[in-house]
């Protein structure tokens, strides 16, 4: 059999759900001819049902070092790398086949950017539960160099034959005001227990990323304007939601939610990396 031939049996294979036996036609198509990105990323394809993402990641590079080009190898890679939780790696890649799709006028849908946001949100996620631990771990620090101080102020006291009980209990009483002024500051800032987000209605429903200029559709649906101009380009003259025709001149600013979403992030700094 030739490549093309093993690569349309593994294609035969990949639709009943036979992955494994796709993935053996695939590699026989590779070895048969190493240098088309098409059976690479055809095999990272069965290895993403597989959930096997060190092979997906192995497979996509070497496709994009024969093509670079490759909106599949990028978009692929981009997922396997989230799934490995290198979500810097994974943004990067991701980004990359949003814009070749654009460039080469692919339609993916919204699978791409759906698949970014989402890398996104996962990175999000994980600097929040390092913070929440590097806060708890400072305010535990504090806590401990207090009783340390504590305890030898203490000791000093009861080796000095003049010291009171009312000296002793100041002692105390100056490191219980202590402790409670930390436990105060910490209080003050602590949403730290809290994951920090962004309300779903503030986000737009193609990117999810905050709405910069929100615009509502006739059918009562509102879109990042920028986010919502490029489907009507790319994919179709319809609502993404409601499938009801939609061209650009029907697009009314919301000003109401813009109003909030500038209100939500001068309350909240950080929603700007969010």
């Amino acid at each position: 059999m030739t490549a093309m031939q093993y690569k349309l049996e593994g294609n035969r294979m990949f639709a009943q759900k036979k992955y494994e036996e796709a993935i053996k036609c695939y590699t026989k198509a590779i070895n048969k001819t190493s240098n088309n990105a098409v059976f690479f990323t055809n095999r990272a394809l069965c290895n993403i049902k597989l959930q096997k993402w060190e092979a997906v990641v192995d497979d996509c590079k070497t496709a994009l070092d024969y093509d670079p080009q490759s909106v599949k190898g990028h978009f692929f890679l981009g997922h396997a790398t989230a799934e490995l939780e290198n979500f810097d790696e994974s943004i990067s890649e991701l980004q990359k086949a949003h814009t070749l799709a654009k460039q080469q006028k692919l339609n993916f849908g919204d699978d791409i950017a759906a698949m970014l946001r989402n890398a996104k949100k996962k990175r999000w996620d994980k600097l929040e539960k390092e913070r929440i631990s590097q806060e708890i771990e400072l305010q535990t620090y504090l806590t401990n160099l207090m009783v340390e101080d504590e305890k030898r102020e203490i000791t000093k006291l009861d080796e000095n034959d003049s010291t009171s009980d009312t000296d002793r209990k100041n002692v105390e009483k100056k490191f219980e005001e202590r402790r409670t002024e930390l436990n105060n500051l910490f209080a003050q800032v602590d949403d730290r227990r809290k994951t920090r987000e962004v309300p779903d209605f503030l986000c737009g429903k193609i990117s999810f990323e905050i709405m910069k200029d929100p615009v509502i559709t006739p059918s009562g649906i509102t879109y990042d304007r920028k986010d919502l101009e490029e489907h009507l380009q790319r994919v179709g003259h319809f609502d993404p939601v409601t499938r009801q025709k939609l061209t650009a001149s029907e697009l009314i600013p919301n000003l109401a939610i813009h109003e909030v979403i500038e209100k939500f992030i001068g309350e909240n700094g950080w929603a700007e990396d969010y």
